[in-house]
């Protein structure tokens, strides 16, 4: 690459102390990785930004919001552009395409690729076209390709790929992102199953993914035809509920009407959780074992007593037909620590409060500190009897596949 400006010596301080860091933490384990990220001067991108907050380790600089206020546009933390990195594997003579542009992570591509390698760059958005494009000028990396499109398709005109990196938040694979992969390509994805989005490092093998990898994230949702919305549904009997289904709500939902009017069962399960422990493993399993799983969020002032407390903001929640649960939390301040809990309605609230407690207790004796779950990503229309999991989710593009090896 070209070599860039020289530089204030406080920014050459700041960046080498962001990677410092994120060596430290175990985030970059790759001298490469390493080597672009000290030499890539990203506060550039974020002119608005002070040098602290384009070098904040472990934050994202916004650059644009929508009329709400909703964050549509961001330079991503180091941290989290160094985990994709890591995911991604990327190596010298790699052609790259990356949807979803900033700048920095486009320059950081371009260094890992080097002068045999090609990096392609799209966004749905001029806005950050025209900024990630002004800044790999400014910066000397004039090879890389800016394009303004909407990458549901991909981009076949440079394909095929060694690796994709998405830097938005998808909810689904759309068939474009494995057919212009490379057999043996990899595609590093924030993607989206039953609410919750991990970054998955995922490697081609014939017409299907298989994740290799999987790191808790958030990201700004994807635009154009791949987006997403959230259904939301009132919880039928109490003021200032809201469910919130990523996949789909119940089937049957006029099944949870007066479900509220049966009486509560309690339960308490022992499973205890430190405070700064990791629970991406309880929320996606809790997820796969039951037929409907969502979200809940109340206002407490209009609550009835019928819910809660839940010692929580939000609550995970369980459906089936007419029987409904979700999780309560108690603290132990002195410990640091939280007991889950359960609480559920329904004709036989009680074997129902019973099931999702068993459901955690699993969790706790045989998935926690776990990898996770295997995952795989299948083409629409794959036949169950065609893929080996424990649950299938049906998406619009894909069939995602979810096994506990642990369990």
């Amino acid at each position: 690459m070209t070599d860039v400006t020289v530089e204030p010596d406080e920014a050459t301080k700041l960046r080498n102390k962001v990677v410092d860091q994120l060596k430290e933490d175990g985030t970059i384990v790759s001298p490469d990785v390493e080597t672009a990220m000290r030499k890539v001067p990203r506060h550039l991108a974020v002119p608005q930004a002070s040098l602290g907050d384009a070098y904040s380790t472990y934050n994202a600089v916004i650059t644009q919001e929508d009329e709400h206020g909703n964050h549509i546009s961001s330079v991503s933390a180091p941290q989290i552009q160094a985990m994709q990195l890591e995911q991604a594997g990327i190596r010298p003579g790699d052609n790259v395409l990356e949807i979803g542009t900033n700048g920095p992570n486009a320059a950081y591509l371009a260094e890992l690729v080097g002068p045999a390698g090609q990096v392609t760059t799209v966004d749905i958005d001029p806005a950050p076209a025209d900024r990630s494009r002004r800044f790999l000028t400014e910066t000397g990396y004039t090879d890389v390709n800016v394009v303004v499109a909407d990458a549901e398709n991909g981009l076949p005109e440079h394909a095929p790929y060694d690796a994709l990196v998405v830097t938005v938040g998808a909810w689904d694979i759309p068939p474009a992102w494995i057919d212009q992969l490379k057999p043996g390509g990899r595609l590093v994805v924030p993607l989206r199953i039953n609410g919750l989005t991990r970054s998955y490092g995922f490697i081609r093998q014939g017409g299907r993914l298989v994740a290799t990898s999987a790191h808790v994230c958030g990201f700004v949702a994807v635009q154009g035809a791949g987006s997403h919305t959230q259904q939301v549904m009132q919880l039928p009997g109490e003021e200032g509920i809201t469910l919130r289904f990523d996949e789909a709500p119940p089937a049957n939902p006029s099944l949870l009407d007066g479900v509220l009017d049966t009486a509560r069962a309690e339960l308490w399960t022992g499973v205890t959780v430190a405070s700064q422990e990791p629970l991406g493993t309880l929320q996606m399993y809790l997820s796969t074992q039951v037929p409907t799983y969502c979200f809940m969020s109340g206002k407490p002032d209009q609550a009835t007593g019928k819910i809660g407390p839940t010692g929580s903001s939000w609550s995970m929640v369980a459906i089936d037909g007419p029987h409904f649960a979700y999780t309560v939390v108690r603290r132990d301040t002195e410990k640091k620590t939280a007991e889950y809990g359960v609480h559920a309605f329904g004709p036989d609230a009680t074997a129902f409060a019973e099931r999702i407690a068993g459901i955690l207790r699993t969790w706790g004796e045989k998935i926690r500190g776990s990898d996770g779950p295997c995952i795989a990503v299948h083409p629409a229309g794959t036949p169950d009897d065609r893929i080996t999991a424990d649950r299938i989710i049906t998406k619009r593009h894909s069939r995602i596949s979810i096994s506990w090896p642990a369990a």
